[in-house]
């Protein structure tokens, strides 16, 4: 499909976590998929916070503001009980976290919004400073550059075309790249979100919650799940199970993140057992929606 993303989008269903302390990164580092401790002002994490078997329990983009502050930006949906359960883990570290959504205003920037408010694109996670404001490159979606624009909420919004959020989060699910939210809390390992293609795990990085899970699903080759991008002309809901046609009895994947499509229907991200991505696929056992697959805009890191 051909449709120019241009413009800039308001992003309510996000949330920010702030960890500050002397000891914020550190203790991120110790809790998050992705490497905190060696993390500068000129870049961003994708990272996982895992349940102790490896299962996914948030995901966030991170970045320092200083050296002792640290915002993860999250699905709104997932902030509290993310901050509750994270909290738990601070012990004696100097750290402090706090829901800062009400501080800050988040925007998506698309196109050529992103040459105009941080002239020009850049790779996924470089991060640059303008003002009080910050910006996040993102992954690309249709080929279009994309970045997240995060400010004081008392600074004015950036300047230019309003991009409809619903064409935003459109563009979050061409991109590839999943954002989890409550339905799908603790249903994957990132690897089955393709986290560790799109720079959301790090494998040299000390030990994590659930480290020990990821490591095996990626160097014994034990992954048989993965994320795929999938379109359905009827509506889909996150968290569906989906079924290959050959086997209506047990499901074969799950609906991750959806949207619905410029040209009519549900675009979706969705994870799905690899041998069963040849097969004619369907949200819902009898009487299921039919989808069909599309390529994935990134190439997927080789198992181990």
């Amino acid at each position: 499909m051909t449709l120019s993303l241009n413009g800039i989008a308001p992003l309510p269903h996000l949330g920010v976590i702030r960890v500050e302390g002397e000891d914020a990164a550190k203790f991120l580092h110790g809790q998050l998929t992705q490497d905190f401790a060696l993390l500068d002002l000129q870049h961003a994490r994708l990272a996982a916070f895992l349940s102790p078997k490896g299962r996914m329990q948030a995901s966030f983009i991170g970045f320092k503001c200083s050296a002792t502050e640290v915002l993860l930006i999250c699905s709104r949906d997932l902030l509290a009980p993310t901050l509750k359960r994270l909290s738990m883990f601070v012990l004696r570290a100097k750290a402090r976290l706090s829901d800062a959504s009400a501080d800050y205003a988040l925007y998506g920037l698309a196109g050529s919004a992103i040459e105009s408010v941080a002239g020009g694109a850049q790779p996924a996670w470089t991060k640059a400073d303008f003002g009080a404001a910050t910006v996040v490159h993102l992954y690309p979606a249709l080929g279009q550059p994309r970045a997240i624009w995060v400010a004081p909420a008392t600074e004015p919004a950036p300047a230019g075309a309003t991009l409809d959020t619903a064409l935003w989060q459109w563009s979050d699910v061409q991109s590839g790249v999943a954002t989890l939210t409550a339905p799908v809390v603790d249903a994957f390992v990132p690897q089955m979100l393709n986290y560790e293609s799109v720079d959301g795990v790090n494998f040299k990085k000390g030990c994590y919650p659930g480290q020990e899970v990821v490591a095996r699903s990626q160097f014994r080759g034990t992954l048989k799940r993965r994320a795929y991008i999938a379109h359905a002309d009827a509506p889909m809901a996150v968290g569906a199970e989906i079924f290959a046609a050959s086997d209506l009895e047990q499901p074969c994947g799950t609906v991750v993140q959806v949207a619905p499509a410029p040209g009519g229907g549900v675009d979706a991200i969705v994870s799905l057992q690899i041998a069963a991505t040849q097969d004619a696929l369907q949200v819902g056992a009898a009487g299921g929606v039919p989808i069909t697959l599309s390529a994935l805009p990134y190439p997927l890191l080789d198992d181990i």
